[in-house]
């Protein structure tokens, strides 16, 4: 019987993307009970000290699903609504009318109309989405800097709204979920963090994923170098980095191969109920942070080839790192990948990014790693 995963195949894949210009990656590929592990280039340029396929990694956003899952299980104990008001959970931070307008799933699915607040805290990005007008300045002055996120959700708050409330599509904002860490807090009794780590982490059996209780990454893990669209030359290592400034919202540090379990199970109905995965997988059209329009859902959106069955996960960024962990509806096949560097486009004259050879190795990667 042929086996359902190749390999070679998988091999060449991520070395194409290492050789078409990123420092290092790795990657784990389920297929039922085949799995696959490789690792291509390094995680130090100056050293050359290898990437391997176990190392730990800042995930970011994929953080989001994790949150997502915390906040259905209260949904799952009656303490919280998803179509209550978030106003009545948290008045003092979204007050009045628009506090009554905007929901629990209106934060999860990116509907709220709540501004992103990173341009605000990271004055050198503030031009955002015009990339040519931003710069990396502010990244080297808030390395160690520890935000506030009371301070952040009020920049956010009080920041000219995306949209409407329950408007489509919906604007990605980190916002949203800085809130839904409130009120699990105001719920619950305890930190956001804590409960994510008892309800999620924990329940899922994941050994080598958690919050960082500081700037740097503990365990084997590789450099993280930031690009900033061709402005920072040669790559700067952000690996160590204080993540307040996206908490609960996209700081969790994980392996590729506990991604893979905890989507594996979350697809199973064995994190959350099945009528709160139904719901998980609920989409709306919302605008990423790359300004595409993708389907989303509540932590979750969904991504398939034309005439292909759908996978469902979460792709994550933060300063000089990436990741992407998917998995197909029916959890048989996983894909989880992690990369060393971040925003390695140029632009082009009109300030757009320009195509780079890693985007259409990645493509490939993926391509081969979900569908053989």
């Amino acid at each position: 019987m042929k086996n359902a995963l190749d390999p070679a195949a998988l091999e060449a894949a991520l070395e194409n993307v290492h050789r078409a210009g990123m420092p290092g990656l790795f990657a784990e590929v389920r297929d039922g009970d085949q799995v696959w592990r490789g690792a291509a280039g390094v995680a130090d340029v100056t050293t050359g000290r290898p990437v391997t396929a176990d190392m730990r990694h800042r995930v970011g956003s994929i953080t989001k699903t994790f949150t997502a899952a915390a906040v259905l299980r209260q949904v799952e104990e009656d303490r919280i609504g998803l179509d209550t008001p978030i106003g009545r959970y948290l008045p003092e931070l979204v007050p009045g009318e628009r506090g009554e307008a905007i929901t629990v799933r209106m934060l999860l699915n990116h509907t709220s109309g709540l501004a992103e607040y990173l341009p605000y805290a990271y004055p050198s990005l503030k031009p955002y989405p015009v990339l040519a007008d931003t710069g990396p300045e502010s990244l080297d002055d808030h390395r160690f800097t520890r935000f506030d996120p009371l301070e952040l959700i009020e920049t956010g708050v009080t920041a000219p709204a995306s949209g409407a409330p329950g408007g489509t599509p919906g604007v990605y904002s980190n916002t949203n979920y800085l809130l839904l860490a409130q009120l699990l807090e105001r719920v619950t009794g305890t930190t956001a963090e804590r409960r994510v780590t008892e309800d999620v982490i924990e329940r899922a059996g994941l050994r080598d994923t958690g919050f960082p209780e500081g700037p740097y990454v503990d365990g084997p893990h590789s450099r993280l170098y930031e690009m900033w669209f061709g402005m920072i030359d040669p790559p700067r290592d952000y690996s160590v980095f204080d993540m307040s400034w996206v908490g609960p919202s996209a700081s969790l540090i994980s392996t590729v191969s506990d991604l893979n379990r905890f989507y594996g199970l979350l697809l199973a109905g064995e994190i959350v109920g099945p009528s709160s995965l139904a719901e998980m997988r609920r989409t709306v059209p919302v605008v990423s942070q790359e300004l595409r329009t993708i389907d989303y859902g509540l932590g979750l959106h969904p991504t398939e080839g034309p005439g292909r069955d759908p996978f469902w996960g979460h792709g994550g960024t933060v300063w000089g790192g990436g990741a992407l962990a998917m998995t197909r509806a029916d959890g048989r096949r996983q894909l989880a990948v992690a990369v060393n560097a971040q925003r390695w486009n140029g632009l082009d004259s009109s300030g757009m990014p320009e195509p780079h050879p890693v985007d259409e190795a990645l493509a490939a990667l993926y391509r081969v790693a979900m569908y053989g």
